[in-house]
């Protein structure tokens, strides 16, 4: 690029210019597919720029280091071809950077994401010296190269060159990225023998270094060792902590920090969200919208929060951050919309995740974006609007990911579109060059095992080249209770048994095929091995929020202050939707009882609709019913997929 700036740069500027004619370029060149900054910042700037042009342009040859100043202005503010023409202007009076110039030219290149002619400029400086390694070695860390920046710190070693607070932060940041934890020590080695132990910026790297690659222990240590902590050092060890789920020892931390900025709240709220604590990030994210809190949620801590709201199913708390979100302007900020889909998707409301995704502009759709639309879809049983959402993203000119083909593949499974599944997942690596991973062989052993054609898929896991997982042979077993396969689902959980011996989910799953057969002695074989190897059941639970108050029901549960109401109400359910053709299914009640005492056992399970486990067929029939008696649409959200029940019928159309 630089060789083709000389060979053009009298075409470009044949003469020396006045400043204006360098302003005049700014704006038409303005380079929008840029990601550092897509849109130019207003003058002041003209002034500014005017006064540091003035020196090139009223002196001939110009003074060699008033390009400095420029390049330096010009680093981070997206003028590429501005500081292109600079150069130019430079090399057509016979000026060569040397390594102070040339460390603010690498700048310059790197930070409007021109990384190529940042290293040739880098490569021709004759007499490197740390500033210039600096330089590039922060380029190649921002721009997403660990590996070479460890390689050019190597090199600057081998020079003899010293290392300083500007250097270690982006190796160690490399090494972190890399997990080169040999490397990352040595360089610790290297700051305390510089003496740099004690700089805030080496140390708060060092404890994100030691965080990152697992050593919470010397993280600490180098916590305890600093004299002045800044912010971001608290930050880091609290990430750290909240990262190895020590949730006390963070919010210890947290508590005990002199202030705190948004990147302490949001470490917070990131933390616990991740670590399943879902009401203790909302708590949290409340306290920070009081009157009196100083630090307000951005779009960070928006995106951190989110999520517990969809664990939660806490449908009008994430309703109430949207309306937190359009009253501060970022109604039009991709990402949180993404995050707001995914919300709402995970909370039942796949009107409210299409009017989020709509709410992006065409250009602004990036594959998150789309990939998180088609998995919505896909957990609503919505497999031809995964289908079609998938054929717009590729029109649109995003290609897919992993990620695409297993929500793309799974809404397939949930909706019988078997040939379609096939084909899209024999075009990932033909079309699209997708290596299938293990979720993409579990998905299509789904659609085939769902559709009945239990053969093949039995045949396709035999072709799988890889050692077939939990997934896979999950995916058989569970459809083998609807064919009433019992060959093959004992052939699975034989599998499973070796592969997750401690889910009780696939022992159940066979007994429950055990008892439909009347087996009753393989019922009671396989009890006996629960409890023998000590393999405790998963209680079912089921939650309703009303009012933004979650209430939470378990197995057998009279702890709710409206127990009794509760129970009325469903002692009088059977016989209303009995009055409207509900015929029990007995058959998932598995005691070797009476009909009559299945009907009762039946009368009390229609309550545990559940999250933690799969919705079972009686309970599914049992909610059509209670949809049209009481006119009302039920969402149920269980392991696998929602179900939308209105007016007797289910979204699923009783493929699931």
């Amino acid at each position: 690029m630089l060789r083709a700036l000389r060979s053009s740069s009298a075409t470009i500027l044949p003469k020396p210019p006045q400043p204006q004619a360098f302003l005049s370029t700014i704006n038409p060149h303005v380079d929008p597919s840029q990601t550092k900054c897509t849109t130019p910042k207003p003058f002041p700037y003209t002034s500014t720029l005017q006064t540091l042009l003035q020196p090139i342009s009223d002196q001939n040859p110009p003074p060699h280091l008033s390009y400095a100043p420029l390049f330096q202005f010009l680093t981070g503010q997206n003028f590429l071809k501005l500081g292109q023409q600079i150069h130019a202007h430079m090399t057509l009076h016979g000026l060569q950077p040397n390594a102070f110039l040339g460390a603010k030219m690498v700048a310059m290149y790197a930070s409007s994401g021109d990384l190529e002619s940042a290293v040739t400029v880098f490569r021709k400086i004759k007499d490197p010296t740390s500033l210039l390694y600096n330089s590039i070695i922060r380029a190649y860390t921002n721009n997403g190269y660990p590996l070479k920046t460890i390689d050019i710190y190597h090199e600057m070693h081998s020079l003899r060159l010293k290392g300083d607070n500007f250097t270690f932060p982006f190796v160690l940041k490399s090494c972190a990225n890399v997990l080169d934890v040999w490397m990352g020590e040595c360089v610790h080695g290297q700051s305390l023998r510089f003496g740099l132990e004690l700089d805030a910026y080496v140390g708060t790297s060092l404890i994100d270094f030691y965080v990152k690659v697992g050593e919470l222990r010397d993280a600490n240590k180098v916590f305890d060792l600093m004299t002045v902590r800044a912010v971001s050092s608290w930050n880091a060890l609290i990430a750290g902590y909240m990262k190895e789920g020590e949730i006390r020892v963070a919010e210890d931390l947290f508590r005990g920090m002199p202030c705190r900025n948004i990147v302490s709240w949001t470490s917070m709220i990131s933390g616990y969200t991740q670590n399943g604590l879902a009401e203790e990030a909302l708590s949290l994210f409340d306290e920070m919208l009081k009157e009196d809190s100083e630090v307000k949620p951005n779009w960070v801590t928006i995106m951190s929060v989110l999520p517990a709201c969809a664990h939660s199913a806490s449908f009008e708390r994430g309703r109430r951050i949207n309306e937190y979100v359009n009253r501060i302007g970022l109604e039009s900020n991709p990402s949180v919309q993404t995050a707001l889909i995914a919300m709402y998707a995970k909370c039942g409301s796949l009107v409210n995740a299409r009017c989020c995704f709509d709410r992006i502009l065409e250009n602004e759709k990036n594959l998150c974006a789309w990939n998180t639309m088609i998995t919505a879809y896909a957990s609503h049983g919505q497999g031809l609007e995964s289908v079609l959402t998938f054929e717009n993203m590729v029109r649109a000119g995003v290609y897919p990911d992993a990620i695409t083909f297993t929500g793309l593949l799974s809404g397939c499974s949930h909706s019988g579109l078997v040939e379609f599944g096939l084909r899209y997942f024999n075009s990932m690596q033909t079309k699209y060059s997708v290596e299938p991973r293990h979720e993409h062989y579990a998905c299509v052993v789904d659609l085939l095992a769902r559709a009945g054609r239990l053969a093949e898929a039995k045949e396709f896991i035999k072709k799988i080249p890889m050692q077939p997982g939990p997934s896979i042979w999950g995916a058989l077993l569970a459809a083998c209770r609807k064919s009433r396969n019992l060959e093959i689902a004992e052939m699975a959980a034989k599998e499973l048994f070796v592969l997750e011996p401690e889910n009780s989910c696939n022992y159940i799953l066979l007994s429950n095929m055990y008892a439909e057969a009347g087996m009753w002695k393989e019922v009671d074989k396989l009890r006996a091995r629960l409890k023998c190897e000590g393999i405790k059941k998963n209680p079912g639970c089921s939650w309703i929020e009303i009012k933004s108050k979650a209430h939470l029901f378990l197995s057998g549960d009279l702890s709710h202050p409206q127990s009794k109401e509760i129970y009325n109400l469903l002692e009088a359910l059977p016989e209303k939707i009995k009055a409207v053709g509900y015929i029990p299914n007995t058959s998932f009640v598995l005691h070797d009882i009476s009909e009559e005492e299945k009907e009762q056992n039946l009368i009390i399970h229609i309550i545990r609709i559940t999250k933690n486990l799969r919705i079972c067929g009686d309970c599914h029939t049992v909610i059509k019913f209670i949809s049209n008696i009481y006119e009302r649409e039920i969402v149920v959200r269980d392991v696998n997929r929602f179900h939308h029940f209105r007016d007797r019928a289910c979204s699923c159309g009783d493929y699931w």
